[in-house]
């Protein structure tokens, strides 16, 4: 497979910058799914489907391609936590995990175009986050504005400061895109990063 046919099926500019690290040529382009979960779904099972079903809905448009699908899904007491859109969800999402741990499920799914053939896996990591004031969260949200961001905050910039540890196999997965677990998935493609 040429590597110029990689595509992205991500508008997210986090989602973007990851995939740059891996100095493969791509197009990113975003899939127009319905996000919604299913009666009964689990996060783990809601971020594995939509991470396959954002690749699948790419197909027509790019035939010959490996296309990468990948979602998020961020969950606080079994509640899903979402981008919270505003500064007012933000603060109430950020005070709600305070001293708290949350799960972040990230499937991803490679899909050939061409041959349909479809490979996938799953990244979980827990962070667990300092006991917060309501005005360390409320300059924290003012500095980031982290409104776009599942959780409501940006782990790759001042984000981090919220935390206590993390815990997961990979970093990159926390921002949006498990590239420890892509990297292998190309390689069942052929696809050699180095």
């Amino acid at each position: 497979m040429n590597t110029t046919n990689l595509v992205l099926a991500s508008g997210s500019r986090y989602r973007q910058y990851l995939l740059e690290k891996l100095h493969l040529p791509f197009v990113a382009c975003a899939a127009d799914i319905d996000e919604s979960p299913r009666p009964g779904e689990q996060p783990e099972q809601l971020a594995t489907r939509l991470a396959r079903e954002k690749a699948l809905a790419l197909c027509e448009q790019y035939p010959h391609s490996l296309i990468i699908g990948s979602d998020q899904v961020a969950v606080l007491h079994g509640r899903q936590l979402t981008k919270p859109g505003s500064r007012t969800a933000c603060m109430e999402q950020l005070q709600a995990a305070a001293g708290q741990a949350v799960d972040f499920y990230t499937g991803i799914s490679l899909i050939d175009s061409a041959s349909g053939e479809c490979h996938g896996d799953m990244d979980r990591c827990t962070v667990c986050f300092r006991p917060l004031s309501k005005r360390q969260i409320s300059r924290y949200v003012d500095l980031e504005k982290p409104y776009d961001c599942a959780g409501g905050f940006k782990s790759e910039g001042l984000g981090i400061a919220l935390f206590e540890r993390i815990a997961g196999d990979d970093p990159n997965a926390l921002v949006g895109l498990p590239l420890i677990k892509l990297v292998s998935l190309l390689e069942k493609f052929n696809v050699q990063v180095l």
